[in-house]
């Protein structure tokens, strides 16, 4: 059988991709969490992935751009469209009508049915039979309702498993969700260097308290209703139950779930700089983007005598009980009041999984401070005054 155009056309695209990173299936596949065979049959368009994920890892593997990725996607839509089509059952065969015995025209007295599903499709009492016709048997009937609510359920059920990820086991009726195989945390109120941030205040400077210390910057923030102003820094700490059963971290994707003009408060930054830091798997987040992507770069440590550069890691990761993993995402706004979530992908022991990463239950939120008035905090005098007065930029 000829392969559709839209598989052909989505196996295309994995080609390039594949042929770009330049590793053999093997390499690759085990970066992307899967066989070597199966990479295969993605390139060569004899199976059709049944997620975007792993198409999706690849091709930040490779550095697409966001309007690459968005073509990609909507390449594997429509083979994922087609893979859904060909996989149709067919319909089961109807049994084949039988005749009544002549030595009984009248039809038998109805039986009391198994339930209402049976009983709601029975009709008014069946005319009777004229000689020589035959009457059909009620079992027939029901044979060919039960061939019918069979052929939709297989349809229906069809549907739900390639449309969407089996629900969680929390949602099911009667059943208790398994826990996760692994912990994780966040901090959501960090400063970059430790010292070094802004933040957007709805108040005079008069009304706002001078700069607090980092471990009680998240007690200052909420008093004063504070949002990032610029950029937002969150850390994720993730680490496994097990120390020898790994845990593989795919994919961290973005989710902008609420879009503004910035917010026209004060910015006041917390420092005017200071000094070393370590940023390992720091992940950047261009929020005024469409489709925001956490894509790995490079990270600094500037903690010693000279700065040192540490290389960026993409996904997958492992962790375990003793190899645990950080992950820093940097999430800047210039023309938003964005906020915002994330999803951690994972798999463990043949299952699979996302988390949702928020601020306590609620979205993470930036805002672009472009044309604020700006203010630094002058301890000498014990006020706040603006960048022009301190003698400082930026």
């Amino acid at each position: 059988m000829p392969k559709d155009a839209a598989v052909e056309e989505f196996a295309g695209l994995v080609r390039a991709l594949k042929a770009r990173d330049g590793r053999s299936y093997e390499a690759l596949g085990r970066r992307l969490s899967v066989s070597a065979s199966t990479l295969h049959r993605y390139c060569s368009g004899a199976t059709v992935p049944e997620e975007f994920a792993v198409v999706d890892r690849l091709a930040l593997l490779c550095g697409v751009d966001e309007e690459e990725r968005g073509a990609l996607e909507a390449a594997w839509t429509e083979a994922d469209r087609a893979r859904r089509r060909a996989a149709l059952p067919a319909p089961p065969p109807v049994p084949a009508v039988s005749a009544a015995p002549e030595s009984n025209p009248e039809p038998s007295a109805p039986q009391p049915g198994p339930g209402p599903a049976l009983a709601d499709l029975s009709a008014p009492e069946a005319p009777r039979a004229h000689p020589g016709r035959a009457a059909p048997a009620p079992l027939l009937v029901a044979a060919v309702a039960l061939a019918v609510v069979a052929l939709a359920a297989a349809l229906l059920g069809h549907r739900t498993h390639t449309a969407s990820a089996p629900a969680p086991a929390s949602t099911a009726p009667g059943r208790t969700a398994a826990p996760l195989p692994f912990t994780w945390s966040i901090g959501s109120q960090l400063w970059e260097g430790g010292c070094a941030h802004t933040y957007l205040v709805d108040r005079a400077p008069r009304a706002v308290a001078p700069p607090p210390v980092t471990a009680d910057s998240g007690a200052w923030a909420g008093t004063h209703g504070a949002v990032h102003g610029g950029e937002a820094l969150v850390r994720i700490t993730v680490q496994g139950r097990s120390p020898s059963d790994a845990v593989v971290l795919h994919a961290l994707h973005v989710r902008v779930v609420g879009r503004a003009a910035p917010l026209p408060w004060n910015a006041y930054r917390m420092d005017n700089g200071c000094g070393g830091a370590v940023t390992p798997r720091h992940f950047a987040v261009d929020l005024d983007r469409p489709r925001p992507l956490a894509r790995p770069v490079d990270g600094l440590d500037a903690s010693g005598a000279e700065v040192r550069k540490i290389p960026a890691v993409s996904f997958p990761y492992k962790v375990t009980s003793s190899d645990p993993e950080e992950l820093l995402v940097s999430a800047r706004a210039a023309g938003c009041d964005c906020r915002w979530y994330l999803e951690l992908e994972w798999s463990a022991g043949g299952r699979t999984g996302s988390v949702r990463i928020t601020d306590g239950g609620k979205p993470f939120r930036t805002s672009g401070t472009g044309g604020r008035p700006t203010y630094v905090h002058d301890s000498a005098q014990g006020r706040w005054i603006t960048d022009a007065d301190s003698g400082q930029t930026g």
